[in-house]
């Protein structure tokens, strides 16, 4: 039974010893927003800009009802603002799926609250924003204040992925 305790606290502090020194921060200027939950980030460091899917969240496709909203939204709070970029690792599109804050605040959490975007649940495991998304849920705040709105995973399984 030592020998097992053992291993399950070696196991948790290798986790996280090896996600403290993987999960990077840095600084840079939002150039670009593509939706409601991805945007371009120019690293105050580097020349080339980085492609960000903010993790946590799930914002309406551009084509989706609500979907334009979500883009103002994101484009409003970040266009042309600096922002610090938590996040190492890339999505299938290469994006760097990473949490976003602006001035110390977390641009994800902002735009659940406000109704801009769903916090991003998997298969029986809770969202991120799920506090932030009841309370938009209770206000009925942007997208959910509208009957009509498809969560965009529902929307691409039935639709596809828009272009």
């Amino acid at each position: 039974m030592r020998c097992l305790s053992l291993f399950i606290c070696r196991f948790i502090f290798t986790y996280f010893w090896f996600y403290a020194f993987t999960c990077f921060a840095w600084q840079g200027v939002v150039t670009h927003v593509s939706d409601g939950d991805a945007l371009w980030v120019q690293p105050l460091s580097r020349h080339k800009a980085v492609k960000v899917r903010i993790l946590g969240v799930d914002a309406p496709e551009i084509c989706q009802v609500w979907g334009a909203q979500s883009l103002n939204a994101l484009q409003s709070v970040t266009m042309g603002r600096y922002v610090q970029v938590h996040g190492s690792h890339t999505d299938a599109y290469g994006r760097l799926l990473a949490h976003i804050f602006l001035q110390g605040h977390d641009v994800g959490a902002w735009m659940v609250l406000h109704g801009f975007a769903w916090s991003y649940a998997f298969k029986s495991y809770r969202g991120l924003y799920d506090a932030e998304q009841m309370v938009a849920q209770s206000r009925r705040a942007g997208l959910f204040g509208n009957s009509s709105v498809m969560e965009p995973r529902f929307f691409r399984r039935h639709f596809g992925a828009y272009p």
